[in-house]
């Protein structure tokens, strides 16, 4: 199959949020990625790849005929054209859209969730999503202005997490906070200025309490009136000389501190 495929002309317009949305569908790049859409066959719609894709790594071909899942030999041109980095690594599988509904995502006995609010870079929902799943989070929440979760290059950040928790896209993150604390959750907000240290919610007891922390727009935090919102607003505590931390980062600090906080408790 050539770049001048209706399949491939097809699939290339995944590249557009708008068209997935129609579609319901994205893609997904490289082996590991394609490895674990494969895990959840229910997803995969079909895979795209070099022929010696199925030579470097038998296991991809063998899953894809295990789930039932179209397997299409593509040149290097064709594979290109569905590839989001300058150096594809050969696969690219559609799949089917992950995200849920707020109320499947965030069930009464989530214990902790990370939410990104108006989040701009593709990489960072993606390193969210990843690193919300290495602490064991129960679910990642994105406001409907962030950046699509299914985000070609948001989905190469997160290396297959996409597939491991669920992830939804909500238009009022406000009113969902809301009931969040109503149904026992806390809030927290991670800001840099804010009233209270992360070190002092790890020694009163804070973090060991199920928690949603919210993190905002790399550029300028949380929007105007969050505030009246969230139970507290945490700073992560710099010791030495930098000015700040970055969203991957102060969320990645933030998550292992509730995750070992809540582990300790149990």
């Amino acid at each position: 199959m050539t770049a001048q495929s209706a399949r491939i002309k097809q699939a290339r317009r995944l590249a557009t949020r708008a068209f997935r949305k129609k579609s319901g569908r994205f893609l997904v790049e490289g082996p590991q990625a394609v490895r674990e859409a494969l895990e959840h066959r229910e997803l995969v719609v079909e895979v795209y790849a070099e022929p010696d894709v199925a030579t470097r790594h038998r296991d991809l071909r063998d899953l894809a005929q295990l789930a039932d899942v179209p397997w299409y030999d593509v040149n290097r041109a064709a594979i290109e054209v569905l590839s989001e980095t300058v150096t594809s690594q050969g696969v690219v599988a559609v799949c089917s859209l992950v995200d849920v509904a707020l109320e499947d995502a965030v069930r009464r006995t989530a214990r902790l969730v990370a939410v990104g609010v108006q989040v701009r870079d593709p990489g960072n929902v993606g390193t969210l999503i990843r690193t919300a799943d290495a602490a064991g989070a129960d679910a990642v929440v994105l406001s409907a202005e962030s950046v699509d979760p299914h985000n070609p290059k948001a989905v190469r950040a997160s290396v297959g997490s996409l597939f491991h928790l669920p992830i939804t896209v909500e238009a009022d993150v406000v009113t969902a906070a809301k009931s969040w604390r109503e149904q026992g959750l806390q809030v927290l907000a991670a800001d840099g200025y804010g009233s209270t240290d992360l070190d002092e919610c790890i020694d009163d007891g804070t973090l060991a309490k199920p928690s949603v922390w919210l993190f905002g727009n790399e550029a300028h935090g949380l929007p105007d009136g969050f505030d009246a919102i969230v139970d507290r607003s945490v700073k992560v505590p710099i010791y030495g000389r930098a000015e700040s931390l970055n969203l991957a980062t102060a969320a990645a600090v933030c998550l292992y501190a509730s995750a070992r906080a809540q582990r300790r408790t149990d």
